[in-house]
């Protein structure tokens, strides 16, 4: 998701703002980096095509066996632990996660699976904000991966939604990861927090470094895996949760020599000429209030809402999000393409009325000046993918409406060419938050068992070319039982996994 809850958090300090204050160059570590990366270039070639995982594979190796000679190319600093349990049900106890970073992504009666020994390696690559507070750091691009004794031969990468560290998706799914025996890794993405705006030189800066992070991991933890089981991962995949599912795109877009595919659950849409959070979240602000005001113009301000992507009968959702998502987000991500529109405001006024000077309700991106949408085109999504991706999006998401995210992306993809290598699932029921089906048994389907049933079609569309279902809209059968609605998703779309419907 994009942006933590349940509350706005207080902003941290994270470096001066780019109007007050120049970044030093970054030439210097990235020169080294590429130093490093060039001497490591054995380890870090393109992913193996020739097997499968073999879970088991690391076992012989012994319980945290060559934990002494494990390196992350790059890194300014690592800590590398032997533990009995990498999953939730040990890290949290043992000070190896952080429960408030994932805290409110996943249902409450989600399971935790344990029994899962082996390293983890906590440490951060060289960088100059100092957003991400965890371990007393105080340093951004931080990173983790864990590496389990019955390696599966598999890596997966991940990097954090919303403005979240490095822990974020150890709940939604790294717990899952290690617990099918992938080692696992995931980055903070370079900058944390509400304040990620006042990173890099210039707007778009602070975004795009989330790539280069995630490409910098991903090349570090296949070394780091070579280092520790004496071969290089036979499969390497992309995972990631709304921003964390962007990223996932944008890998492999643009490195997918760097990956065998990946999952992308609910990814961010970023596209110079839109949509994107900045055309959708303004027409929210500015009609919201006037439609929980019932007033004469409630209806009117309805079909805005409705015309802006928000689904007819999703309208139980938008107080929550009116109070604690819509106004932060768009204030944040508009400060970090277009700083110029508040002048010397930070993030500008929170829950402004239109009308107010440099109110965010007001904003209006196609009216905004070339160098607005210059900054955009940085991290845009071009639908290009060169590696299999199976995404997929609830249709009750009122934070990133389907209809102006991954329906569009979907699109793209097609437009490209691609379609081949993309299957999009469409989630009837679901939201972008998964705690909140707890808010509102019975009305919201949780997505982590879609992540599931994707991440096993991915697995099979590798391993011997079995094309999962086509892309199509998954019903919710109006029976499900809440143990149903948090344990399966057939991508077929039948409950029975039969054969499936009409595409929708």
């Amino acid at each position: 998701m994009l942006t933590p809850p349940p509350a706005p958090p207080a902003l941290r300090r994270a470096g001066p703002r780019r109007d007050a204050a120049r970044r030093p160059p970054r030439g210097r570590w990235l020169r080294r980096a590429a130093v490093a990366a060039a001497v490591l270039t054995v380890w870090t070639a393109a992913p193996s095509a020739a097997a499968p995982p073999d879970r088991g594979s690391g076992g012989h190796h012994g319980h945290c066996a060559r934990q002494g000679v494990l390196r992350v190319p790059g890194a300014a600093r690592q800590q590398a632990d032997c533990l009995k349990e990498l999953t939730t049900a040990g890290t949290v106890t043992s000070g190896h996660t952080d429960p408030s970073d994932w805290a409110g992504l996943t249902p409450e009666g989600l399971a935790t699976p344990k029994g899962v020994p082996g390293i983890q390696i906590d440490g951060y690559f060289p960088d100059t904000s100092s957003g991400n507070t965890n371990h007393g750091w105080n340093h951004d691009s931080q990173f983790v991966i864990r590496l389990p004794d019955d390696w599966n031969g598999g890596l997966v990468v991940a990097g954090s939604p919303g403005v979240r560290e490095q822990y974020a998706n150890d709940r939604a799914f790294g717990d899952w990861a290690v617990d099918r025996g992938y080692a696992f890794a995931a980055t903070d993405k370079g900058n944390t927090s509400a304040a990620f705006h006042r990173d890099g030189r210039a707007p778009g800066d602070a975004v795009a470094e989330w790539n280069t992070r995630f490409t910098q991991l991903t090349r570090a933890a296949r070394a780091v895996v070579a280092q520790r089981y004496l071969r290089l991962p036979s499969r390497t995949l992309a995972m990631g949760l709304s921003n964390g599912g962007y990223l996932v795109r944008w890998q492999l877009e643009n490195h997918p020599g760097l990956y065998d595919g990946g999952v992308d659950w609910e990814g961010t849409l970023w596209r110079a000429e839109g949509p994107n959070l900045l055309t959708f979240l303004p027409p929210a602000l500015r009609a919201f209030p006037r439609y929980a005001a019932g007033g004469a113009d409630a209806e009117e301000a309805h079909r805005t809402m409705t015309a802006a992507g928000y689904p007819a009968g999703s309208e139980f959702l938008w107080p929550y999000h009116h109070q604690y998502y819509w106004d932060l987000t768009q204030r944040i991500y508009r400060e970090e393409f277009d700083p110029g529109f508040d002048g010397a405001t930070e993030a500008g006024t929170p829950f402004c009325s239109p009308g107010t000077p440099a109110c965010d309700a007001d904003y209006a991106y196609a009216q905004r000046p070339d160098e607005v949408r210059d900054a955009v085109a940085k991290i845009a999504l071009t639908g290009r993918i060169g590696k299999p991706l199976i995404s997929f999006h609830g249709t009750l998401d009122v934070l990133l409406p389907i209809s102006r995210s991954s329906d569009a992306y979907a699109r793209m993809v097609r437009r490209e060419g691609r379609g081949a290598l993309h299957r999009y699932y469409r989630v009837e029921g679901g939201t972008h938050v998964d705690s909140l089906a707890d808010a509102f048994p019975g009305r919201l389907r949780p997505l982590v068992p879609c992540h599931r049933s994707a991440a096993a079609a991915l697995e099979r569309w590798l391993d011997d070319g079995r094309r999962p279902p086509s892309s199509r809209t998954l019903k919710l059968p109006a029976d499900a039982t809440p143990a149903e609605r948090l344990t399966r998703c057939p991508l077929s779309g039948k409950p029975d996994g039969g054969p499936a419907g009409p595409k929708g």
